[in-house]
């Protein structure tokens, strides 16, 4: 069962460890404080996570109490026509009419059990759905940080503006920059999975199933831009130069003819 669930811990390990890893290669950078946020979200939302696991007792208790009092009453003015008018000639009219009302309060009594049943799902859904919004806008928190770092300033015929942002010239540390954004990417996807682990509603899934869907297409976007990095001549590695000719290896000397 071990790899059938997710483990908030490791998860929230796995942000710890990203963190410092940003903060040593990018120490300066806004990407550190996303970072940082990225783990004290991830913290917060696995605790509310694990929380929705557990009944709302209360509202349980207030269930069966309203449906308990429901049945008495229910019972109380069933009595107020009794089966034995039925008989009576002057009282059929009355009857059925009484029976008539009966059946409806019945059927809106079920209906209304329903609803009491399923207030539980709806309260736990709006609680899912406020913690999602905070995930949604970190990733688009995380986007807007990787927005500018277009991997073109890698080539020498760039040339920046007065008003061009700050960019990262060298090939290895523009690469690990986007990177760490496409892994914490990665890790809201995961993170909202822990709802959809712990509420096992039809909404809630299509809801975590949207966050990861945004997730996963800007990720996408920044492998383009890593791709393009990659391919890019400035990244290649320059050939190993030919040895001079006063560096050459001796020619041994040849054996002599016999």
């Amino acid at each position: 069962m071990r790899y059938r669930t997710l483990d908030p811990k490791l998860i929230i390990d796995t942000a710890e460890r990203l963190e410092g890893r940003v903060a040593e290669r990018f120490p300066e950078a806004g990407l550190r404080g996303v970072a940082a946020e990225l783990v004290s979200l991830s913290r917060d939302l696995a605790k509310a996570a694990k929380a929705l696991e557990t009944p709302i007792w209360w509202l349980r208790g207030l269930i069966i109490a309203a449906v308990v009092v429901g049945a008495l009453i229910f019972l109380f003015v069933g009595t107020i026509l009794p089966l034995i008018h039925i008989s009576q000639a002057d009282d059929a009219v009355q009857s059925v009419q009484g029976i008539e009302a009966t059946i409806n309060m019945m059927i809106l009594a079920v209906l209304g059990f329903l609803a009491l049943i399923r207030t539980e799902e709806r309260i736990k859904r709006k609680q899912v759905f406020r913690q999602l919004h905070g995930l949604r806008s970190l990733i688009h928190v995380i986007d807007m940080h990787q927005l500018t770092k277009d991997p073109a300033a890698l080539s020498a015929n760039f040339k920046p503006t007065a008003h061009s942002p700050a960019r990262i010239t060298n090939a290895a540390d523009l690469a690990r920059y986007l990177d760490y954004c496409s892994e914490m990417l990665s890790i809201t996807g995961k993170i909202a999975a822990l709802f959809a682990q712990s509420v096992n509603d039809d909404v809630v899934i299509d809801g975590v199933n949207d966050i990861e869907n945004l997730a996963s297409n800007l990720s996408r976007k920044i492998w383009q831009k890593i791709t393009l990095i990659d391919a890019h001549p400035a990244v290649q590695q320059p050939a190993p130069a030919s040895a001079p000719a006063s560096q050459a290896a001796p020619i041994p000397p040849r054996a002599p003819k016999r």
